[in-house]
């Protein structure tokens, strides 16, 4: 064998060697890939034949149940997901286990089905374990409760509620829309870590979240239209967050009571805390906080934090007393901090319980006290029943048993006065210059910078309430130049605090003209130069 064959063969090796190691890494990279791929989780329920599972729009919720019992048998499935646009109407309970999934499109509907003529408590989703089911979500599709042809049955008496979870953990209901119904959205008792959060609640029968002895409940970014009572409500539960949330009701006799009901007879309620939510219109208060029954210790029901919400035209209801913002009785310490309260009916912030129930709603203990402090009460209405000694800022009804503490809050326009059985020797009494109060923009004028949603824009005046706050509030978080001192109102000690300082009168002139605010005299400007002198800027 020559030199000429030995090379051929050994260059034939070399390649086949090289073909061999790019096939041993193809494969390699093959059997990662496969590896690495989940597999399908989901289980599809249609209603056009090519789902997993298929409904006819009759008794849907048989085949939704034997979806939801196929993935609670087979651990590699986690999800069910209804597929939309259609209507599954059901005549029985949806029954979902732990570990579980229940989602769908934003065109699926849950329905409940005409004259269901169901007993009370039997609700249109729950758990299919009746000791307690854990780690489930319910998310993106539609719920209707049909009310309207169902109306056997009253609403606010436990019929039909739309999801019910007792002795479970781990639950999560959102992104959903939920509407038309007789009962609660959701309803969960002694249960722990629940989210209800990005949910549309609109003319339920009862509440849009009701928990009972839970804990660690947090509710967020919630739409709620309130009818027949609350959009958030919570009783002998505890570690509580509400926030962010925007809350309305309708003027009508069924429009329901609080925006947000805190209600403890047992139990400890001493980390509750509601911020930075939108209440407004509300037929009863903005929010009722309630204690009542036998005696208890004082650490049982203290320490409420309400700070950072907006408050307007709440309590329009002409049939009760207990309207206003924020009715309070039997809490102790309850603090009420950086709020704005506008046009509030009877009060912005009153104790009193009501009278007249057939449970005695009377505290039974003295020395509760309520902190009012940084707020902006103004523009105060009297309550439409028996209107005479309301339209006050602050009122307390129960002096005997409850005090109010109220510092350097801002009180202006309250048709009866700023005080009834209450006083205070820090606060003030002036104009706060909200941006744009018909509009509910709730900012405080400055010259130094005022936040108008997209940038900040200079005022011709700044606001008394800027650097009026409590001297000992923090406002770290407030925009440079802080003053060294909070901010009253909704936005002290926030980064859209109104900024401190004054600029010279022309530096404010050309800002304010190149703001947003001055888009229509800039428009009639231009129009005023093109027509009179041709001339085009």
């Amino acid at each position: 064998m020559n030199g000429k064959d030995l090379r051929y063969r050994w260059q034939n090796r070399k390649k086949t060697g090289v073909y061999l190691a790019i096939l041993i890494f193809l494969i390699a990279m093959g059997t990662t890939a496969l590896s690495t791929t989940s597999p399908n989780t989901t289980v599809y329920i249609t209603a056009d034949g090519r789902g997993n599972f298929n409904c006819d729009g009759s008794d849907d919720q048989v085949e939704i149940n034997k979806a939801l019992a196929y993935v609670a048998e087979n651990p590699q499935f986690t999800t069910v997901h209804l597929k939309g646009p259609n209507t599954y109407v059901i005549s029985d309970s949806i029954l979902i286990g732990s570990n579980t999934v229940l989602e769908g499109d934003p065109t699926a509907v849950i329905k409940l089905k005409n004259e269901a003529d169901w007993p009370r408590d039997k609700p249109l989703i729950t758990q299919m374990d009746s000791a307690g089911n854990h780690n489930i979500i319910i998310k993106e599709f539609e719920i209707n409760g049909n009310h309207n042809n169902n109306q056997e049955k009253k609403r606010g008496e436990g019929y039909y509620n739309q999801i019910h979870f007792l002795n479970s953990s781990n639950i999560q209901v959102h992104s959903m829309y939920m509407h038309n119904g007789h009962g609660d959205g959701l309803k969960i008792e002694r249960s722990s870590d629940i989210q209800f959060y990005n949910n549309r609640v609109y003319k339920l029968g009862h509440d849009g979240l009701y928990a009972i002895d839970c804990q660690n409940v947090e509710a967020w970014n919630n739409t709620i239209t309130c009818r027949t009572n609350s959009a958030l409500r919570i009783w002998n539960s505890n570690h509580i967050k509400f926030h962010d949330n925007v809350i309305d009701s309708f003027y009508h006799w069924s429009a329901g009571g609080p925006g947000i009901q805190i209600q403890k007879t047992t139990g400890v309620m001493n980390d509750i805390e509601v911020y930075n939510n939108t209440i407004h219109n509300t037929y009863g208060p903005g929010i009722w906080l309630l204690g009542y029954g036998d005696s208890y210790p004082r650490e049982e029901a203290q320490d409420v934090y309400i700070h950072h919400n907006t408050f307007y035209s709440t309590g329009t209801n002409p049939s009760i007393d207990w309207v206003g913002g924020i009715v309070t009785s039997g809490f102790y310490n309850t603090l009420i901090e950086n709020n704005v309260f506008d046009g509030t009916y009877h009060a912005a912030v009153i104790h009193m319980y009501p009278t007249g129930y057939s449970t005695d709603l009377s505290p039974k203990d003295t020395g509760y006290a309520t902190i009012v402090r940084n707020n902006i009460i103004v523009n105060t209405l009297q309550r439409t029943k028996d209107p005479s000694g309301t339209g006050h800022g602050v009122i307390n009804y129960l002096s005997g048993t409850h005090t109010f503490v109220l510092e350097n809050n801002c009180l202006y326009n309250n048709i009866a006065g700023d005080y009834r059985s209450a006083r205070s020797t820090s606060d003030i009494h002036a104009n706060p210059h909200f941006a744009n109060r018909k509009n509910h923009d709730y900012h405080l004028k400055s010259t130094g910078g005022r936040w108008n949603g997209k940038t900040w824009v200079k005022d011709l005046v700044s606001s008394p309430c800027i650097d009026a706050g409590y001297p000992d509030s923090d406002y770290l978080k407030e925009p440079e130049d802080n003053g060294g001192r909070i901010n009253i109102g909704r936005y002290g000690n926030t980064e859209y605090a109104s900024i401190s300082g004054n600029m010279p009168g022309y530096v404010v002139w050309w800002n304010q003209i190149f703001s947003p605010e001055w888009k229509i005299f800039r428009f009639l400007l231009r129009i005023f130069f093109l027509f009179c002198f041709n001339i085009t800027y």
